[in-house]
């Protein structure tokens, strides 16, 4: 990737990346037919992409949950181990494509669990008091660091905004269509 440059009132930002915006296409025309019951959820950031797909159902009998749970479990453990060579060449060749990151995931039943999947270092500038927050949930047992903590709100707000979220970025999206229907002032 390139250096980076300030772009206005945005702040510091990345040097310009390819656009995902077909990622998912992409995907469903690379996968090997037969590794998911339909097209996969691909979901696409600046620095990763995450592809989780929708295995075979189970069709054994099993004696409650548990049960269930852990052949769910293992058969996504299977898929892992069984797709793991074509996988790491299929993100090869996607993370020279879209210049990002690629990870894995499967789902089945009720069992979902994504593989490797890439931790970003965020910068971020708190003041006292949102600190304090942070220092809370360290000294209270609920994360081990700061930047746990910060992570474990980050993912309640998610959990408790995504219809909002989902408009938001929807909003994003007009903007830009709109942004590029505009005049070229270059």
């Amino acid at each position: 990737m390139g250096r980076g440059g300030w772009k206005g009132r945005g702040g510091w930002q990345q040097a310009e990346i390819p656009s995902a915006d077909d990622a998912a296409a992409w995907f469903g025309g690379r996968l090997p037919e037969g590794w998911f019951t339909g097209d996969p959820q691909v979901t696409v950031d600046r620095e990763e992409i995450v592809i989780v797909g929708e295995l075979q159902p189970l069709t054994g009998e099993y004696a409650d949950d548990a049960a269930r749970a852990a052949a769910e479990d293992g058969r996504i453990s299977r898929f892992r181990e069984e797709t793991r060579d074509e996988r790491i060449e299929i993100a090869r060749q996607a993370e020279h494509r879209y210049q990002r990151k690629v990870a894995w995931g499967a789902s089945l039943g009720g069992t979902r669990h994504l593989f490797t999947t890439h931790s970003a270092p965020v910068m971020t500038r708190l003041r006292q008091p949102e600190r304090l927050v942070l220092d809370t949930l360290v000294d209270a047992g609920v994360a081990r660091s700061r930047s746990e903590a910060l992570a474990w709100a980050v993912r309640l707000v998610g959990e408790h905004a995504d219809s909002w979220l989902a408009e938001l970025r929807e909003a994003m999206t007009k903007v830009d269509d709109l942004r590029s229907q505009g005049p070229d002032l270059s």
